[in-house]
């Protein structure tokens, strides 16, 4: 993901700096040197960059800071701050009229996830806000990129208003808008064609556009993959357009993550929306405040729950949840838990957003982790449904077939019957502990102690790199 390079530095500068008794001009200077050379590294702008180590000096100098008891942890608060400042201190929403229809207008180069984007941030629209969009397909220039959104039309049950290539872009544009309110939509998106770069001609499209029909948000699309270049093509075409915003895509590759950090500081426009994969739902709001707090290590567990609450089946999850606290959990359950856990998305992902433990995320090796809960599923999968509720009666004969039935070994089976045992012994304990009323922080303590033990011991859980664990707490 951006920032994964700088996150990995600040946060080893963040806590030699959260360690130090006394806070010293030197040690500052030394904290300063190491976060200006992390931010540009990262491909921060440099004027940003010195603006921001100004800023952040100015703070730490004050008596508050120095007379603290934790002088270093005050400091950490002021970086923390100080990225929430560049970044855009409060999230920027989509517009949306009061009465009327709300018309959005998308724009960009080619290549950097127009079309794909339009439809995503449509069908956040409708998950999220409850709206009811259409979209017009005015990119006139590129035939594959109406074919395009009217096949994610569909995916997103979305009408797809088009006039085809050979009518003009203004024309389709008009029209759409008319049939829009005719019919009833709140939301218009319209996606617009792109070129390899800024020309005369794309402006001249663009601007007759937007004097025809007045978007009330007009959002730029930009790739984080191009680095700086992000700031240069939102300052051109901010001079030629009233831009709202910014949509950033392949936020989940491995830029630096400089240039989104470098934007709104210099053309003062906010990031609204990221996108971070493939898929038609990857795509979200930007909060700056949980991106600062990723960005230091400090996790974002607000947006694990939102995600979990989108994608997991929360009646299946407090199903099983419920059969747990019951004393009943099998195989069964456990696949359950297992199918849900993978539809939020990669473990080094998961742990960004836990506090604590995003310094484990690069030690993840994904392959062997998906790996191993492929021959999980696959092993509680061969067994039978006798099997599943109570493994333990296996014998030896029956381990052997569900072995050669899920290609696995009878020791990588007996491996994952232990570790359900106890685990069904755990769930039980917590189960009986809130039917008699004993269960508190204390005793919950005890038992995740427990269970810490039982991930040392399990090769299983062990995805890292060698004599490293990542679930150490």
């Amino acid at each position: 993901m951006a920032f994964d390079s700088l996150s990995e530095r600040l946060n080893k500068t963040m806590r030699n700096i959260a360690g130090k008794g006394k806070l010293s001009d030197a040690n500052m200077e030394d904290m300063l040197k190491e976060v200006r050379l992390a931010l540009l590294e990262a491909d921060v702008n440099y004027r940003v960059v010195k603006d921001f180590l100004n800023s952040v000096r100015e703070k730490a100098r004050g008596e508050d800071v120095l007379n603290s008891v934790e002088p270093g942890e005050m400091l950490v608060k002021i970086v923390h701050d100080e990225i929430i400042t560049l970044l855009g201190e409060e999230q920027a929403e989509l517009k949306f009229k009061e009465h009327g229809m709300t018309i959005i207008m998308m724009v960009g180069l080619q290549g950097t996830g127009k079309t794909t984007s339009v439809a995503k941030i449509a069908r956040l629209c409708k998950t999220k806000y409850n709206r009811k969009p259409m979209l017009i397909a005015a990119d006139i220039i590129r035939p594959a990129a109406i074919d395009q959104l009217k096949t994610l039309g569909n995916e997103i049950d979305t009408e797809v208003f088009s006039k085809g290539t050979e009518v003009d872009a203004l024309t389709t544009v008009k029209e759409g808008v008319e049939y829009a309110q005719a019919k009833g939509y709140d939301t218009v998106f319209i996606d617009t064609a792109g070129r390899l770069h800024i020309d005369e001609e794309l402006m001249k499209e663009l601007a007759d556009i937007n004097e025809a029909v007045h978007p009330d948000e007009i959002l730029l699309t930009v790739d984080a993959m191009t680095g700086q270049d992000i700031v240069n093509v939102a300052r051109s075409f901010s001079e030629q357009l009233p831009l709202t915003g910014l949509v950033v895509t392949k936020f989940d590759g491995d830029s630096r993550g400089g240039g989104v950090l470098s934007v709104k500081a210099i053309t003062g426009l906010p990031v609204k929306f990221v996108g971070e994969g493939e898929k038609i739902e990857d795509m979200d709001a930007f909060y700056p405040s949980r991106m600062a707090d990723r960005i230091l290590g400090m996790g974002d567990v607000v947006s694990l729950v939102e995600k979990a609450q989108e994608k997991m089946d929360m009646e299946e999850a407090e199903r099983s949840a419920k059969r747990m606290l019951e004393g009943v959990f099998t195989m069964d359950d456990m696949l359950s838990q297992l199918e849900q856990f993978q539809k939020l998305g990669p473990l080094s992902g998961i742990l960004k957003m836990l506090p604590g433990y995003s310094q484990f995320a690069p030690m993840i090796d994904e392959a062997k982790a998906s790996d191993s809960l492929k021959k999980t599923k696959a092993i509680i999968q061969s067994m039978t449904k006798e099997e599943r509720i109570d493994p333990s009666r296996m014998r030896g004969s029956m381990k052997k077939r569900v072995a050669k039935g899920s290609g696995t070994t009878v020791t990588e089976v007996n491996r994952l019957i232990n570790q359900f045992e106890k685990m069904k012994k755990m769930m039980g304990a917590i189960g009986s502990m809130q039917r008699n009323g004993s269960l508190n922080e204390e005793n919950l303590e005890r038992m995740m102690g427990g269970m810490e033990e039982q991930m040392r011991a399990n090769p299983q859980m062990r995805y890292g790199k060698p004599g490293k664990n990542p679930f150490k707490f």
